[in-house]
């Protein structure tokens, strides 16, 4: 035994550096890649900002009104660098909102509408559109080459920003996992996806949270953070959480800061 493991540690190491190089190749492939499908006018994403727009735009509920007059924090209907100032609070709600909440709180007020098929279609998939995900493709857009700053002055803002970092750190499920656990150190990857450390401000952040919603080219579909965030429970193995909930919004708020000063390009496109 003690003869066979001499004779393997040295081809171990050999693998061992031989894997570095093979990787940093991997990694480059990669980027290649991003660059190429990395073009506004091939990216599938703008279908849905065409398709939000127009449902921003549409009579709906009973009470027969659009979204023109939903105040995104800009002021009613101003839609421009709203999306790169949220989540904030909102007083009329008291509470502070996701793009994707604020929507939901709007539907229901100014339009009066029922969400059950908004919730059951939240994530589109293949023949089955996602008002939801059109309308924050639409939104974000306006906040095109805008820097992200969700404010931080409110106390409600705050407690959020704390309820989110603990809920990035609390471990649980059969896994054991925490978003800490892939995304707590540099240098982490899984098999060839590098990823990224986002614990404390730094490019890295800024260049997640600039980039969604985003067009996921295996997915076939656009995609909001709030599915990005739900996804990565999923894949965890924890619970599913709940569609609009304030844990995914305080997990946005404390990356949203984390990601500050990040230049908006969304809808972007991805793997």
């Amino acid at each position: 035994m003690r003869h066979l493991l001499l004779i393997a540690m040295p081809l171990f190491a050999l693998l061992l550096g031989a894997a570095a190089p093979a990787m940093e190749d991997s990694e480059k492939e990669i980027e290649r890649y991003r660059a190429m499908i990395d073009d506004p006018m091939a990216n599938p994403g703008y279908l849905a900002v065409d398709r939000g727009e127009q449902i921003w735009s549409l009579s709906r509920g009973t009470k027969s009104a659009t979204l023109e007059a939903c105040d995104l924090g800009q002021g009613p209907g101003v839609l421009d660098g709203a999306y790169a100032r949220m989540p904030r609070y909102f007083a009329d709600a008291d509470q502070v909102m996701d793009l994707e909440q604020r929507l939901a709180y709007c539907m229901r007020s100014l339009q009066g509408l029922d969400l059950k098929d908004i919730v059951a279609r939240r994530f589109g998939s293949p023949g089955k559109t996602s008002d939801m995900e059109d309308l924050v493709a639409f939104i974000s857009n306006k906040s095109q080459g805008h820097k992200l700053a969700a404010p931080l002055a409110h106390p409600k803002e705050r407690e959020m920003y704390a309820i989110g970092e603990a809920m990035f750190y609390r471990r649980s499920a059969i896994n054991d996992f925490a978003c800490a656990t892939c995304h707590g150190e540099d240098g982490r990857r899984i098999r060839l996806q590098a990823l990224p450390n986002l614990t404390r401000p730094s490019l890295q952040v800024q260049q997640v949270m600039g980039t969604w919603p985003a067009y996921r080219v295996s997915q076939s579909q656009t995609r909001t953070m709030q599915h990005r965030l739900w996804d990565c429970y999923r894949q965890m193995r924890m619970p599913p959480p709940d569609y609009l909930s304030e844990g995914l919004t305080a997990l946005s708020v404390f990356l949203a800061h984390n990601g500050e000063g990040a230049t908006i390009n969304a809808p972007s496109i991805k793997r």
